[in-house]
């Protein structure tokens, strides 16, 4: 059999189905190829957190401009979805400082913040530590299940005449498309190289990217309806997330809507097992334990490990890729944590780049050159 394209993606990750979903609508003949099921890679492996993230210019930009296209998606039927807002925990007067300064930020950018002394925070979750210097809350972020955005995605791409191809692996990128796996060829105008952890393998030649897969481990607990009422982060979680230590742990809890608290969060660069790494798993709980001291009465149901798309500077890789000799060659790579939070202005800012637009933000901060640039 043999396919022809505007665009092929490689990836059905929130990622790659977001980019299929916007040429889709830009009337683009699209095709998404995904070596496993929708959404089972680095999505399912993220706690599903849409969040105006400010601490990197360039990555609020794409936050702010993410989290206004995903209130603009008429797709939200059916997806379990909580609009919980955030609260930013500090625990000493360093990060009540910090706090501040981020809430300067927001609110110079519009952003509904504000902040809570610790007699409000605990009003506001009783179930916090009580010793915690205040928090600084922040409107407007959601948590929501990340398989099922990206599966609702998929079906928007069908519906507009997309295919969706799962199970389906690619072997190699052509100059004039794809090869996959079990020898088949794509045709395609364009290529989009969305795979995640897999695109540095995918790379069209010698690949500058340094694209490294960080493990991360989640765990989910029973039906408590109530025991927490907003997505509850650390301060230092910023630290932790963009911070290059083999090792890190990080208080996040979310309350879904399901009842149950989402527990997260561990990061490693050297354990390369999908099996959970109970060590670290505890360490996450006795840090979960330091902010809500009576988590460990909770029954946990499930704990979980997947693996997620880090690079070194942070921010995620968008644009055409520079080895590509036809210049139809392009990725959408490397968000790591926030690919949730991100896929939607990812797939805006690309597909305005492929069709020669102007974007609605700088796109010079993600563009793969810089990678080269350093390799060079």
């Amino acid at each position: 059999m043999s396919e022809s394209v505007d665009v092929a993606i490689v990836g059905g990750g929130i990622v790659g189905c977001a980019c299929a979903r916007a040429a889709s609508r830009a009337g683009l003949r699209v095709a998404v190829f995904e070596g496993q099921r929708i959404g089972a890679g680095a999505t399912a492996a993220g706690m599903g957190h849409l969040v105006t993230i400010d601490d990197d210019p360039a990555e609020f930009a794409l936050a702010r401009l993410s989290m206004r296209l995903w209130r603009e998606w008429s797709g939200w039927q059916a997806i379990e979805r909580r609009a919980t807002g955030t609260l930013w925990l500090a625990e000493t007067a360093a990060q009540r400082a910090a706090a501040h300064a981020k809430l300067a930020r927001l609110q110079a950018a519009g952003l509904s913040a504000e902040w809570l002394e610790p007699d409000v925070l605990h009003a506001a979750e009783p179930r916090l530590a009580r010793d915690l210097a205040g928090a600084l809350r922040v409107g407007g972020d959601e948590v929501a299940y990340g398989p099922e955005m990206a599966a609702r995605l998929a079906a928007d791409v069908r519906a507009a005449g997309g295919a969706i191809h799962e199970m389906t692996p690619v072997a190699a990128l052509r100059d004039d498309g794809l090869l996959l796996a079990d020898g088949r060829r794509v045709v395609a105008g364009h290529v989009l190289l969305a795979a995640g952890c897999d695109s540095a393998r995918l790379w069209p030649g010698e690949s500058p990217l340094r694209l490294r897969p960080r493990k991360g481990q989640l765990a989910i607990t029973d039906r408590y309806p109530g025991y927490i009422r907003h997505a509850l982060v650390e301060l230092g979680y910023i630290d932790a997330a963009h911070g290059d230590a083999d090792e890190s742990v990080a208080f996040n809890a979310q309350p879904r809507e399901s009842g149950q608290l989402l527990l997260g969060s561990s990061r490693s660069f050297s354990d390369t097992s999908v099996d959970v790494d109970a060590a670290l798993l505890a360490r996450m709980v006795r840090r979960a334990q330091r902010f809500l001291p009576g988590i460990g009465t909770l029954q946990m149901l499930r704990c979980w490990a997947g693996f997620r798309p880090a690079t070194p500077d942070g921010r995620p890789i968008i644009g055409l890729i520079p080895a590509s000799a036809r210049g139809n060659h392009w990725v959408a790579t490397g968000h790591e944590g926030l690919g949730l939070t991100t896929a939607s202005g990812t797939a805006s800012l690309w597909l305005d780049l492929l069709l020669g637009r102007a974007p609605a933000i700088d796109a010079a901060p993600y563009s793969p050159e810089r990678f080269v640039e350093v390799a060079a």
